[in-house]
C-alpha cells in the first residue's frame, strides 16, 4: 500500500513554531520567576548570617583588647589627669614652701631675739655688781630697793622669753656651757669642778647665749 504523502501546509508549520516558542517563553519565565525567588529568600539569610558575624565579631574584638592591648583613653580624661597632677604638684610645692616659709620666720626670730638679749645682758650684769656693792647698812633704802625691783623684773620677762642662767658653782665643768678662764688647786673641791664664777652665762631655749666665765678646781 503506498504511503500518502503528505502536503506541506506552511500556515500549520507556522502555528506549530508559534505554539513552540510560545511555551519555551514560558518555561523561560517560570525559571526567572523562581530564581528571583530564590534569590531574594537567600539574601536575609545572607544579611543576618553577616549580621551575626559582625556581632560576633564586635563581641570578640573589646575582649582582644581587653586582654591583649591598652584600652586607649579619651582625651578629656587624659586631660583630667594632666589637670589633677598639675594641681596636685602644685599644691605640693605650696605647702613645703609655707612650712620652709615658717621655718626660715622662725629661725629669723630666734635670730633676733638672740641679739637683743646678748645686748641686755651686759646691763643685767652691771645691775648684779651694782647691787652686790652695796653696803649691808643701806640694802633697805628706797633707793636700793627700786633698783632691786628692776632687777627682779628683768629676770622675770628673761623667764618668759625663755632664757635662764646656767648653773656654774659646784657644778662639774662642761665646755658646752663653761668658759674656764682660771685653774685653782683646791683640795676641798673635786677635780674639775667649779669653783667659782666671774660671769653668768644665759640659754635662749636651751641654745647658749652666752658661756659662764669659771674658775676651775683641779
Amino acid at each position: 500500500m503506498a504511503e500518502e504523502k503528505k502536503e506541506f501546509n506552511p500556515m500549520e508549520e507556522e502555528s506549530v513554531s508559534k505554539d513552540q516558542t510560545e511555551d519555551i517563553l514560558k518555561e523561560d519565565d517560570e525559571k526567572t520567576a523562581e530564581t528571583v525567588e530564590e534569590a531574594e529568600e537567600q539574601e536575609p539569610k545572607e544579611e543576618a548570617e553577616a549580621s551575626d558575624t559582625s556581632s560576633e565579631e564586635s563581641q570578640k574584638e573589646p575582649e582582644k583588647k581587653g586582654f591583649f592591648g591598652k584600652k586607649k583613653k579619651d582625651k578629656k580624661d587624659e586631660k583630667i589627669e594632666e589637670l589633677t597632677d598639675m594641681v596636685k604638684r602644685q599644691m605640693a610645692e605650696f605647702d613645703n614652701y609655707r612650712k620652709r616659709t615658717e621655718k626660715e620666720k622662725s629661725s629669723m626670730y630666734e635670730i633676733g631675739a638672740r641679739e637683743v638679749i646678748e645686748k641686755i645682758l651686759p646691763i643685767v650684769d652691771n645691775f648684779e655688781r651694782g647691787l652686790a656693792a652695796v653696803p649691808e647698812e643701806e640694802k633697805e633704802t628706797p633707793f636700793v630697793d627700786g633698783m632691786n625691783k628692776i632687777y627682779r623684773q628683768l629676770l622675770s620677762v628673761f623667764e618668759g622669753m625663755g632664757v635662764k642662767a646656767i648653773e656654774s658653782v659646784g657644778q662639774e665643768f662642761n665646755p658646752d656651757y663653761h668658759n674656764a678662764v682660771m685653774h685653782v688647786e683646791d683640795e676641798e673641791a673635786g677635780e674639775n669642778v667649779v669653783v667659782e664664777e666671774f660671769q653668768k652665762g644665759y640659754t635662749y631655749k636651751d641654745t647658749v647665749i652666752r658661756h659662764s666665765m669659771v674658775k676651775v678646781a683641779n
